[in-house]
This record gives structure tokens, C-alpha cells and sequence, in this order.
């Protein structure tokens, strides 16, 4: 039982390839946001570390590939590793200044971060293409076989194939004694280091991984729209991604899953059915789910599944 409800959603991503053919690009946000939303459950779910800034990483990885696949070199896989090294490099450099103030100075400094690349982004326009986007972007075929389609085929499964790895990644380092020590410093930093723990050597890590993911994500989409614009820099991102976490349950990998599916659905179904007040919905739905279904989607879940079945 708890093999098949582990195997579920994958079977579910599967089921909607041949079920869905006409959504294919949709299905292939789902699974970048939630490839992003992952990124954030590392940093924020387990680690503690709340972040307003995540999109910094996420634009940072797009632009990484969009400007390699611009200037002739489209591979892909490579594009993603060019995307990972870039954002984490970035995540190491601000680690510090995020992780020496408070958890509120903290957060407004992933703000302010996050503000600048954006505004950055939007100067460099020579480069980025600023308001205007990055276009020209030319990946090549997927292993040199897999040519990506109009109709969405191969960006779909080859981002759910990038999310499947690096979510059982992540599931093989939250186990880990590391993953355990970065739950250990979210429940209680001040008895941590009494404990031997090195708190900012994993903390800082645990957002440079988080970055990583970010940057992956962000390759991700820039490689499989063929574009780069400014609103993968942009706070909005940030903010829905937190919605996407607390909307799926904070500190579980699945419930990121979850609350990215969700959350992109309706907000596809409601602005679709109401474009101008689509947001005003999607406010009572989180309300509600913050009154009546505590831990998110996946602490109702829980009360449903097996016990431990749901970890």
C-alpha cells in the first residue's frame, strides 16, 4: 500500500500525458512549479529559512540557459548543470547576509535581492532583453534524439523526467542524518550547535541546494518555452510559490507536488471562468484550507492515508 501511494502521483503525471494531450503545456508548468515549490520546501519546510527572494534563483537559472541556447549552445542536460552551478554560486554568495540577521531582517534581505536582479535583469537590457524578453533561444533535441514539439510532447516528459530525479533526490538528503540535523535546527537553533550541530554551515547548504533547484526549475522553463522574460525575476513568483508550499503542507515533499498542482489548476480553471476576480476565489479557498485543513492539502491527506504513509 504505501509503495502504491508513492507511486501514485507519477502514475497520475503519466495517466494525464494520454489523457490531457491538448493541456501538454500546462502540465509542463505543473511540473517546473513544482520543481520550484520543491526548492522552496528545502529551505523553508525543513530548514526553517523563510525567503521572499527565491525567484532570484529561479530567473537566474533561466537566464543561464536562455543566454547559452541564445549564443549556440542549446544541449540541454548541459544547459541544466550551467543552470544549477550558476544559481548556486549565487545562493553562496548571499547565504551570509541572509543568515546572519534575524529571521525578519533575513527576509527582507531575500527581498531586497530578489529586487535587484529583477531591476537588474531590466537594465541589462542588451543582454537580457529586458522588458522584451530573451528571444532566440534554440535548444537542441533531448539526448539528440527528442526534438522539442509544438504540441508540448517532449517539454512535458522530459520535465517531469528532471522533476522525478531531483525530487527522489531530495527525498534521499531530508532522510539523511543532514536532513535530519536541518529539522533538529527548525524545531529548536538555540539547543542545535549544544548538540555538535554546525548551524550555518548546514543552514547555508541547505539555500545554496535550495538555489540549485530554483536554477533547474528556471532552465526548465526557459528551454521548454523557448523564452526568457522578466516574470521569472519577479516577487510574484516568489509569492505564489509560497502559496504553492503552504497550500500543499509545509516539511513534505509530496504535499509540494500537491499544493503545485493544485494551486496552477486554479488558477487556470478561475481565470479562465472569471478573469478579473479569479484571485478573490482563490483567497476563500486558502482561507478556508487555513481554518479547517491544518498542514495543507497533505495534512488532510494524512488523516486518510495509512499511518506513515504519507511522509
Amino acid at each position: 500500500m504505501r509503495v502504491l501511494l508513492h507511486a501514485l502521483p507519477w502514475l497520475a503525471a503519466i495517466a494525464a500525458y494520454f489523457l490531457m494531450p491538448e493541456q501538454l503545456p500546462l502540465l509542463s508548468s505543473i511540473a517546473i512549479a513544482a520543481l520550484f515549490t520543491v526548492s522552496l520546501d528545502l529551505i523553508v519546510g525543513y530548514a526553517g529559512v523563510v525567503t521572499l527572494g527565491q525567484a532570484a534563483f529561479f530567473g537566474a537559472g533561466a537566464y543561464t540557459a536562455g543566454l547559452l541556447a541564445q549564443n549556440g549552445w542549446g544541449e540541454p542536460l548541459s544547459g541544466l548543470l550551467a543552470a544549477a552551478a550558476v544559481a548556486t554560486v549565487l545562493g553562496l554568495i548571499t547565504a551570509p547576509l541572509v543568515l546572519r540577521s534575524g529571521a525578519l531582517a533575513g527576509l527582507m534581505v531575500t527581498l531586497g535581492l530578489g529586487l535587484m536582479l529583477y531591476e537588474a535583469a531590466n537594465k541589462a537590457a542588451p543582454i537580457t532583453g529586458g522588458a522584451d524578453g530573451l528571444q532566440g533561444v534554440e535548444v537542441w533535441p533531448v539526448l539528440g534524439v527528442f526534438r522539442f514539439d509544438l504540441y508540448g510532447q517532449t517539454a512535458y516528459l522530459y520535465s517531469l523526467a528532471v522533476l522525478f530525479i531531483l525530487f527522489w533526490l531530495a527525498k534521499l538528503i531530508v532522510a539523511s542524518p543532514y536532513g535530519l540535523s536541518l529539522r533538529g535546527i527548525n524545531g529548536n537553533p538555540r539547543r542545535a550547535p549544544a548538540l555538535g550541530v554546525p548551524v550555518k554551515a548546514r543552514l547555508t547548504a541547505a539555500y545554496a541546494l535550495a538555489a540549485a533547484y530554483a536554477g533547474v526549475a528556471g532552465a526548465l522553463l526557459a528551454q521548454t518555452t523557448a523564452f526568457v522574460s522578466l516574470d521569472a525575476l519577479s516577487f510574484q513568483r516568489s509569492a505564489d510559490g509560497l502559496l504553492m508550499l503552504v497550500l500543499g503542507g509545509l516539511g513534505s515533499l509530496y504535499g509540494a507536488l500537491i499544493g503545485a498542482a493544485a494551486f496552477t489548476l486554479a488558477h487556470h480553471a478561475l481565470s479562465e471562468a472569471s478573469p478579473i476576480f479569479w484571485q478573490f476565489w482563490l483567497g476563500i479557498a486558502l482561507i478556508a484550507l487555513a481554518l479547517f485543513g491544518r498542514g495543507g492539502l497533505m495534512g488532510l491527506l494524512r488523516k486518510l492515508l495509512p499511518r506513515g504513509a504519507g511522509s
